[in-house]
C-alpha cells in the first residue's frame, strides 16, 4: 500500500503547491481522497493511471477540495473506462456532481454512482479491508476517512507440518484456512499447531478541515500513516478556532494521542511559503517528534508491520 500526495495546499493554489488531494494505492485498487485544483497535473507527473480509480472520498464541498473533480470525471471518459466510479461524501456532493455534469455538458460513458453519507458509518469495502467515515467539525458538514485492513492469517510453518506427518497438498491448504486435518498416522492436527498468530493489517487515515477534537484520535488510533491538517502556526490559534481549522501542534497532538506510526501534515495556509513551513514542522515535533510535512507529489510506502 502506498499514498501519493497530489496536493498539500489549502484555500488557494500556489505556483509550487496544488490544493489538497491524496491518492491511495492498495493491491491494484486506487482511492482518491478529495480532489482539489491541480489534481490532474500531479496524477500526470506521477504517471498514475487515473482511469483505474475505484472510488473518490470527499471530505466536504468547499471549493478547494472538489474543483479538481470535474476534470477527473471528463478525463475518465477519454480512456475507455467501463467500470463504475463511486463517489462518497457528505450532503451536497451529489448536487455538485450533477450540476457540474449539466453545466459543463460532460460526455460521460461510464457509470458514476454518488453516495451521500452520514458519518459515522462504513462507506466502502473490499477483499480484506473497509473504509469508514467519521464526523469532523468544520464550517460545513465534513468527514474524515480511515481505510483499515482486516487481520491477516498467521504464517504457515511447513517444517512443522512435515514433522507432524501432514502430507504436502490439500491438507496444508485446509490448515491455512483454519481447519483441522488428519495426518498420516490418523492423528488430528489443529491449525494452531502449524500456523502462527494472526497478523495485523494496515491502517491509513485522512483528516482535513476541522477544528481540534479529541474524538479524532480515537478514530485514527494506531494508523500506520495519518494525513492530518496542520494549517496554522501557534500564533494563529485563535484564527484557526474561528475558521474551524487546526494548528500544526494540534495535528501533532492527535498523532501522539492516537499512537500513530507516521503522520504528515497537509492543507497549509497560503500565508506560509514552503520555506516557512519549517515553523509548522518545528511546533508539531515538540509534541510528536516524528511529524512530517507532506509535499506535492510525495510518495509514502505503507508496509506491513511484519
Amino acid at each position: 500500500m502506498e499514498a501519493f500526495v497530489l496536493g498539500c495546499g489549502g484555500m488557494m493554489p500556489l505556483p509550487y503547491r496544488h490544493l489538497t488531494s491524496v491518492l491511495l494505492r492498495r493491491d491494484g485498487d486506487l482511492f482518491l481522497f478529495d480532489g482539489g485544483e491541480g489534481t490532474q497535473v500531479s496524477l500526470r507527473r506521477l504517471n498514475l493511471k487515473w482511469k483505474k480509480i475505484n472510488a473518490i472520498f470527499v471530505s466536504h464541498t468547499h471549493a478547494d477540495h472538489v474543483t479538481g473533480l470535474p476534470g477527473i470525471l471528463m478525463l475518465s471518459a477519454q480512456v475507455d473506462r467501463t467500470e463504475p466510479l463511486y463517489i462518497f461524501g457528505p450532503p451536497k456532493i451529489a448536487e455538485y456532481i450533477e450540476t457540474s455534469r449539466k453545466v459543463l455538458d460532460m460526455y460521460i460513458n461510464y457509470p458514476i454512482v454518488v453516495n451521500e453519507i452520514k458519518a459515522p458509518c462504513t462507506v466502502y469495502g473490499g477483499d480484506g479491508f473497509y473504509i469508514r467515515a467519521f464526523p469532523l467539525d468544520h464550517t460545513k458538514t465534513c468527514v474524515g476517512y480511515t481505510l483499515e485492513e482486516l487481520d491477516r492469517p498467521g504464517e504457515f510453518n511447513p517444517e512443522e507440518a512435515i514433522r507432524l506427518k501432514v502430507p504436502r497438498g490439500p491438507l496444508w491448504g485446509k490448515l491455512q484456512k483454519g481447519e483441522s486435518v488428519i495426518n498420516s498416522d490418523g492423528i488430528e492436527v489443529k491449525p494452531e499447531q502449524v500456523v502462527g498468530k494472526a497478523r495485523s493489517g494496515r491502517k491509513f487515515s485522512f483528516v482535513t478541515d476541522t477544528m481540534y477534537l479529541p474524538s479524532i484520535a480515537k478514530e485514527v488510533q494506531g494508523s500506520d500513516f495519518l494525513i492530518c491538517e496542520g494549517m496554522f502556526a501557534d500564533d494563529c490559534e485563535d484564527q484557526a478556532k474561528e475558521k474551524k481549522h487546526m494548528t500544526a501542534r494540534q495535528a501533532a497532538t492527535i498523532a501522539r494521542d492516537a499512537n500513530v506510526k507516521r503522520m504528515a501534515m497537509i492543507h497549509y495556509s497560503p500565508r506560509y511559503t514552503d520555506r516557512e513551513l519549517d515553523l509548522l514542522l518545528k511546533q508539531a515535533r515538540e509534541v510528536y517528534p516524528n511529524a512530517e510535512l507532506s509535499r506535492d507529489r510525495m510518495r509514502v510506502e505503507i508496509p506491513y508491520e511484519d
